[in-house]
């Protein structure tokens, strides 16, 4: 795993899954929160188990309640175009015109859309 801080956003990096069950959310919660005092995490798409992309198994529900639970807002940064699940696009449409959970294509965008502030 690589963290990278922007303002007040880490951009986490893995290519093995970081986020694998409910509590894998919440230790990345803490261990984000508590190292580098940030409530914004932009995360690739790669550190997220693929149960996430598949709604019916209940796990991006989960996931996203830890992190509204919690204060953090959280962007995934990765290419969703190759999902063909209606429900999976509609979700991703929704989340990305509300404020806690957003689907983005870079870490720029993740930056631009989660707002990075200085101070």
């Amino acid at each position: 795993m690589q963290t990278k801080i922007i303002g007040d956003i880490a951009v986490v990096n893995s290519e093995t899954p970081l986020i694998t069950d409910a509590q894998s959310a919440l230790d990345l919660i803490a261990s984000i929160g508590y190292e580098h005092n940030v409530t914004k995490i932009a995360i690739s798409k790669a550190a997220i188990s693929e149960d996430f992309f598949r709604l019916s198994t209940g796990f991006a529900g989960e996931v996203v309640q830890k992190f509204v639970n919690y204060g953090y807002r959280l962007a995934i940064i990765g290419d969703f175009s190759g999902y063909t699940s209606k429900p999976l696009h509609d979700y991703i449409y929704e989340c990305n015109n509300g404020k806690h959970l957003s689907f983005v294509t870079d870490e720029g965008e993740a930056v631009r859309k989660l707002g990075v502030s200085n101070g």
